[in-house]
């Protein structure tokens, strides 16, 4: 099934009552009221709601997503909604949602992203290359603990999980000497401040649709695809289709060491870099498209899938350069 967004059209009216399923963290109900606001924008005369859930990923604080069965934790509970007409839509954080989704949901929407990078945070210092010998660095991430290590093999990596608030008040206790975190959700809930150093993708390379929101639907309602369509970003939804393409090429989950950043360039060539750390090893892959895609066409144009079919493609090519 193609991943290109489709238009709205005259076969589906505008929608007089929206249910937006969320999880309850500050940061996502921080997604969901984007949301919410876009399409109040785009809907006057539509109610939009918020259906708040807390799901296991949020409830098991104690063992990393690996350990406890993935990314889905995260989603699960949210489609049940959606599957029993609680919910509308469920807004996620893309980096959040597993590479293939249940039979019967889909991606609806994938709207422009923010900052995709990797953050340094630290109350003490200034640069993740200024942290001392042996310095605590938390991160819940098995990709950015791989990266870390390569930099700086000296430093104790160790775990942290909770939503943003929790890691940034064990860092500020003392609990480790800097962070790591995206810089998006700092970003949306103004707390660049927060930040002392940008990781740029050659010290980090992001993870999979890192800063980008996805739109999950169920498969049968054509219209709501259809209500959000506008809301859909096309130079985002191609890069991100490259980025998750390498990822569901290697099986790819939280529990191995991954990471896929894709650029529209500015030639029209979507260029993607890739990393895989297995082994205490660490690969690198970085591919072009033959040929040039078109990321400002707007969806519902004749022929738009060939784009994504180049997009899926080129994480494919970059699997193979991993393996």
């Amino acid at each position: 099934m193609s991943l290109a967004p489709v238009s709205a059209d005259a076969a589906h009216p505008a929608p007089a009552r929206l249910v937006i399923a969320t999880r309850e963290s500050r940061l996502a109900l921080w997604q969901a009221h984007h949301v919410r606001d876009r399409l109040r924008e785009l809907y006057p005369a539509c109610n939009v709601e918020l259906l708040g859930m807390t799901t296991v990923g949020d409830q098991v604080l104690d063992r990393s997503l690996n350990e406890i069965g993935g990314k889905g934790l995260f989603t699960k509970e949210l489609e049940v909604a959606l599957a029993d007409g609680r919910a509308d839509l469920a807004v996620h954080s893309l980096k959040d949602v597993p590479m293939e989704l249940p039979e019967g949901f889909e991606l609806a929407a994938v709207m422009r992203r923010e900052d995709p990078r990797d953050a340094f945070v630290s109350v003490r210092f200034a640069t993740l290359d200024s942290l001392p010998q042996g310095a605590r660095v938390g991160t819940s991430s098995l990709r950015r603990a791989a990266q870390l290590t390569e930099r700086r093999p000296d430093l104790q990596i160790l775990p942290l999980r909770g939503n943003l608030d929790t890691r940034l008040g064990k860092l500020d206790r003392g609990e480790y000497d800097a962070i790591v975190l995206a810089a998006a959700g700092l970003k949306r809930l103004g707390l660049a401040e927060r930040i002392r150093e940008i990781l740029p993708p050659t010290a980090s390379l992001p993870a999979p649709g890192q800063g980008a929101l996805g739109i999950e639907v169920l498969a049968s309602r054509p219209d709501i695809r259809a209500w959000l369509a506008p809301l859909a970003d096309r130079r985002t939804w191609l890069e991100v289709t490259a980025e998750r393409s390498v990822s569901r090429a290697l099986g790819g989950s939280c529990r191995i060491p991954l990471a896929a950043y894709a650029v529209v360039q500015p030639d029209g060539l979507l260029k993607l870099e890739a990393l895989l750390a297995t082994d205490g090893r660490v690969r690198r892959a970085a591919v072009n498209t033959p040929a040039a895609v078109d990321a400002v066409r707007g969806p519902g144009r004749e022929g738009e899938g060939a784009d994504y079919e180049a997009a899926e493609a080129l994480g494919e090519r970059a699997a193979i350069g991993l393996r």
